[in-house]
């Protein structure tokens, strides 16, 4: 069984460096370490290739910032172009506890048939739920343990996937940049396999604070990041029909009555990236990548 660990990791270098020293505390340590960088310009390339040997990792540069919905795309593709069985997917400020792969292990052992991906068990720095990581499970049924449920989706904070399946289904979207390629990705899947989210298999995600992505309170200065999740989440919606288009024409409502009510600044600016977002997802079509 080969497992590659990619990590997808942009300007956060001391993050960066805390994710791998956790990597290599795992109790299953039959796997391998990719480090994929979106040309980074804070010193870790330099780092990486420095200490390469000593860090025990791979490294790639993509050569330009291609998001993390890019990074993704080119992590998971060279996990199959190396001929791995498993590809073990992460941000840079993603902190796995000590069994974190061992359970996952557990799982792929006994599993009987081919399952789409195993998600883990996503808290943040208190021990609380991570908010922004919370996976979507189908019904309360167990399989294999009281700690294994079928997920519908998940976020790429530790994900493993099958490459099997990769080839069959074909890579995230890299075109979406960031937000959202996980959804996409990952509901792509638990569409056509049993999808496993595993409650003892523990992350930290180290993240600032412990809430979502909320555009009615966000800083001015990241406003314009939710171009990207407005236009990708209507692709999305585009994709599963009508019931779907529902929903986010319901959501885009939402958001915008809640700019209304709740911000403190920037409104206009916050409804416009709703809207023309909205609007752009219309006709954004971007296509499926295969290995």
């Amino acid at each position: 069984m080969k497992i590659l660990a990619a990590v997808v990791t942009y300007n956060r270098l001391e993050l960066l460096k805390e994710c791998i020293e956790h990597l290599h505390e795992q109790t299953y340590s039959d796997f391998d370490i990719l480090i994929v960088d979106n040309a980074s310009t804070d010193g870790t390339s330099e780092y990486l290739q420095d200490n390469i040997n000593r860090l025990g990792v791979m490294y790639e540069n993509t050569g330009a910032n291609l998001g993390g919905a890019g990074g993704f795309n080119y992590a998971i593709r060279k996990a199959a172009e190396m001929n791995y069985d498993y590809v073990w997917i992460m941000d840079d400020d993603t902190m796995v506890t000590g069994e974190a792969l061992e359970h996952m292990v557990e799982i792929i052992n006994a599993s009987s048939k081919e399952f789409g991906f195993i998600t883990s068990n996503i808290e943040w720095i208190d021990g609380s739920k991570c908010k922004m990581n919370e996976q979507k499970l189908i019904g309360n049924k167990s399989y294999f343990s009281d700690r294994v449920k079928l997920c519908r989706e998940a976020t790429f904070v530790s994900v493993l996937f099958p490459i099997s399946v990769v080839r069959k289904v074909g890579l995230p979207i890299k075109e979406f940049f960031i937000w959202g390629d996980d959804v996409e990705y990952t509901r792509r899947i638990s569409k056509k396999y049993p999808c496993y989210y595993l409650d003892d298999s523990i992350v930290i995600h180290k993240t600032k604070n412990n809430v979502g992505s909320n555009i009615s309170i966000d800083d001015p200065e990241r406003i314009s990041r939710y171009e990207y999740a407005y236009r990708n989440e209507v692709f999305i919606a585009k994709k599963e029909g009508i019931v779907r288009i529902l929903y986010q024409t319901a959501k885009v409502g939402y958001h915008i009555a809640r700019v209304l009510l709740k911000s403190k600044n920037n409104k206009m600016k916050r409804i416009k990236v709703i809207l023309s977002a909205t609007l752009k997802g219309v006709k954004f079509n971007p296509s499926i990548e295969y290995v």
